[in-house]
């Protein structure tokens, strides 16, 4: 009986140190998580296309593009996290098992991925604006890398 009565006079202190603890989570996860994810796959997607195979020759003005816009999303978009409490410094593994042929077909994927989490709505109106433009230069950088695998299949057509 001693037990029921002890766990009786603890409860309110559970239910205060449990609605204590719940700020703390929304700091990390909250209403909009996607920021974290999102640049997450931007990092592994400009490590896709900054990390070439020998065979592929010089770096084309397309992909160099593609990296510049990457990291320029990257910026604003850790400014919209930073700004929606979101510990910007908190870094995803990278998916190691991506292999590298492909690498700017498995960017184009991780763009669109991108410009899916991010284009949700936006309740800090503080945020939006680096939440636009961070979606600006996702969307440049997704358009450059599908021109670039335009240039590369045209490339490729002529050596044969």
């Amino acid at each position: 009986m001693k037990k029921k009565s002890l766990i009786a006079a603890l409860a309110p202190l559970f239910a205060l140190l449990a609605a204590a603890s719940l700020p703390a989570l929304a700091d990390e996860y909250g209403r909009h998580p996607f920021y974290l994810h999102a640049l997450s796959d931007l990092r592994t997607a400009a490590w896709k296309v900054e990390h070439r195979r020998p065979e592929d020759g010089q770096v084309s003005r397309d992909e160099q593009v593609v990296i510049d816009e990457i990291h320029a999303a990257i910026g604003d978009l850790q400014h919209a996290a930073w700004l929606d409490g979101k510990p910007v410094e908190w870094r995803e593994p990278t998916d190691a098992w991506l292999p590298r042929e492909g690498r700017l077909h498995a960017a184009i994927d991780l763009l669109r991925k991108v410009h899916s989490d991010v284009a949700r709505e936006e309740d800090d109106p503080r945020s939006r604006p680096y939440q636009q433009r961070g979606l600006e230069h996702v969307d440049l950088a997704l358009s450059t890398a599908q021109h670039a695998v335009g240039d590369v299949r045209r490339h490729d057509l002529r050596r044969e």
